[in-house]
C-alpha cells in the first residue's frame, strides 16, 4: 500500500509540516492585475494563430489575451470556457510548453513564448471566483444521456450536454469526482483543492445529476445503462497498472498512481510515507510527478530510470528540467532486470537498427521504496465492445462498436495521458451525440 510504514525506510514526516507546506506551494504563482496586462501585451494576435491550431481545444488564444489586454478579464474567461470547461485546470497542467507555447511565434521573435498558460489561469480563476456561471441550459429536450466517468472526458461531456437541454446522470466508482485531475495530478500544480472546486463550479450549470460508488461491472451494466437512458458516453480511464516484470521481490514496490492518488487526497501530506531512497520506474509524467514529490516530501536521494534515451521520452524536457532542478536523478538507457529487499538491479541499454537492446552492462541501486510508472490498462470496458491496441475502439466523433455508445479521454483510441485532450474528446462527442438525438436542432 502506498501509506505502508511496516516496510524498514519508507516513513511519513520526514520533514516537518511547514516544510512540506512551503515544498508543495504553487509551482506557477498566479499572475497579478500588473503581471497579466504585461504579459498579454507580448501577444502578436496572430490572425492564423500557430498557438490556436496546437491547442486540442482549439480555445481563441489571440482573442482571450486581447480581452485580457483590454482590461475584460471575465470575457477572456468565457471565451476559454466555451471551448473548454475545464479552462481552470487545464491552465494549471497542460504542458503549454509542448502545446500553444511552443507554437508562439515570440520563440523566434525572442526565444521565449507568451505565457499563454499562466494568462489563461488568470482569466478563468476571476471569473471562477465571482461565482455563478457563465452559460444557461437549452430548453429542455427531454432526452437522458449516461456518462460514466467523472473525469475530464465524462465532465465535459456531461456541461456540453446539459448546456444543450438533455439530463445528464454520471457514474464514477469512487467516492469523488474529478478522475486524473482529483486523483492523478501532482499536488503543487493544483493545490489548494482546486479540483474539486471546479467540478463544483461545473455542475452549477444544471441538469447534471452525479451518483458515486457505482462502476461498469459493479452494480452497473452497459445494458441497463442503454435501457435507461437515450445514449451512453464511457470516459472511464485507465484504472489498470501494468506489472513490473522483474525477478525477485521486493516490500516497497508499489504502483506510482496509487502512492500519487494517496498523497492528493491527504491534507497535510506528512502522513504519506516516502522511501530514504526512491526510485522511479518510467519516462511519462507519472514518472516526473511521483519523482518530483518524494523529493519535496525528504527523500535523500530519488532517481528516475527510464529505458530509452531523454529524446525518447515521454515527459517533456521541461519537466525533466523540473525533475532535476528538485534534485532528482535521471538515467536514460536502463531497464529493470532484478529486485531483492536491498534495491534494484539496471541494464544498460541501447538502441540499436530501431530495436532496444541491452548492452550486457548492469548496475544495482539501493531503494527502499520502489514506484512504477510504466503505463496503465484499460479496466471494465463491456465485453460487447470493439478493442483497439487495448483501449476502446472509437471513430472521429467517439462513437464505440455498439451504437448509442460513445467513449472518449485515455480510454479510448486516440486519447492521451493529458486532461486537455480528454476534454476536447468528451466535449466532441457531447456535440455527436446531440445531433443524432435531435438533429442539430
Amino acid at each position: 500500500m502506498p501509506n505502508d510504514q511496516s516496510t524498514p525506510g519508507i516513513v511519513a514526516g520526514r520533514l516537518s509540516a511547514d516544510q512540506i507546506a512551503r515544498n508543495f506551494g504553487d509551482l506557477h504563482p498566479p499572475l497579478d492585475d500588473h503581471e497579466a496586462r504585461v504579459a498579454a501585451d507580448r501577444c502578436y494576435f496572430c490572425y492564423d494563430a500557430p498557438c490556436m491550431t496546437a491547442c486540442p481545444t482549439s480555445i481563441d488564444i489571440p482573442l482571450f489575451i486581447r480581452q485580457i489586454a483590454t482590461g475584460t478579464a471575465e470575457a477572456a474567461a468565457k471565451t476559454i470556457f466555451e471551448q473548454n470547461i475545464i479552462g481552470g485546470m487545464c491552465a494549471r497542467v497542460c504542458p503549454t510548453e509542448t502545446l500553444c507555447e511552443e507554437a508562439c511565434v515570440r520563440n523566434d521573435a525572442e526565444c521565449e513564448p507568451v505565457q499563454i498558460g499562466r494568462l489563461q489561469r488568470y482569466a478563468t480563476d476571476r471569473l471562477m471566483a465571482k461565482g455563478g456561471h457563465p452559460f444557461t441550459r437549452a430548453a429542455a429536450t427531454g432526452k437522458r444521456i449516461a456518462v460514466v466517468g467523472a473525469g475530464p472526458a465524462g465532465l465535459a461531456c456531461a456541461h456540453r450536454l446539459a448546456m444543450k437541454g438533455h439530463e445528464v446522470t454520471i457514474f464514477d466508482g469512487r467516492k469523488k469526482g474529478g478522475g486524473l485531475n482529483e486523483f492523478g495530478i501532482a499536488a503543487y500544480k493544483a493545490p489548494g483543492n482546486f479540483a474539486q472546486a471546479e467540478l463544483d463550479w461545473l455542475l452549477g450549470i444544471g441538469g447534471i445529476t452525479v451518483e458515486y460508488g457505482k462502476r461498469l461491472g459493479d452494480g452497473l451494466s452497459l445494458d441497463d445503462l442503454k435501457k435507461g437512458h437515450d445514449a451512453v458516453f464511457l470516459g472511464i480511464g485507465l484504472a489498470g497498472v501494468n506489472a513490473l516484470a522483474v525477478s525477485g521481490s521486493h516490500d516497497g514496490l508499489a504502483a506510482a498512481v496509487d502512492w500519487i492518488a494517496a498523497l492528493r487526497q491527504s491534507k497535510g501530506k506528512t502522513d504519506v510515507a516516502v522511501g530514504r531512497d526512491v526510485v522511479v520506474i518510467g519516462g511519462g509524467m507519472t514518472a516526473i510527478d511521483a519523482a518530483v514529490q518524494a523529493k519535496l516530501l525528504g527523500a535523500e536521494t530519488v532517481t528516475i530510470a527510464y529505458r530509452r534515451d531523454k529524446a525518447a521520452m515521454a515527459a517533456s524536457e521541461f519537466e525533466q528540467d523540473l525533475a532535476t532542478s528538485k534534485g532528482v536523478r535521471i538515467l536514460y538507457n536502463v531497464a529493470p532486470k532484478a529486485v531483492d529487499k536491498d534495491g534494484i538491479t539496471l541494464a544498460r541499454t541501447a538502441t540499436k537498427d530501431g530495436k532496444l537492446v541491452e548492452t550486457g552492462e548492469t548496475l544495482t541501486l539501493p531503494a527502499d521504496q520502489i514506484l512504477r510508472a510504466i503505463g496503465q490498462t484499460l479496466e471494465g470496458a463491456p465485453v460487447v465492445l470493439k478493442i483497439d491496441g487495448g483501449k476502446i475502439a472509437v471513430d472521429a466523433s467517439g462513437r464505440t462498436s455498439v451504437a448509442g455508445v460513445w467513449a472518449g479521454g485515455d480510454c479510448a483510441t486516440g486519447g492521451e495521458d493529458l486532461t486537455v485532450t480528454a476534454v476536447a474528446e468528451g466535449r466532441d462527442a457531447a456535440e455527436d451525440i446531440h445531433t443524432s438525438l435531435t438533429g442539430g436542432a
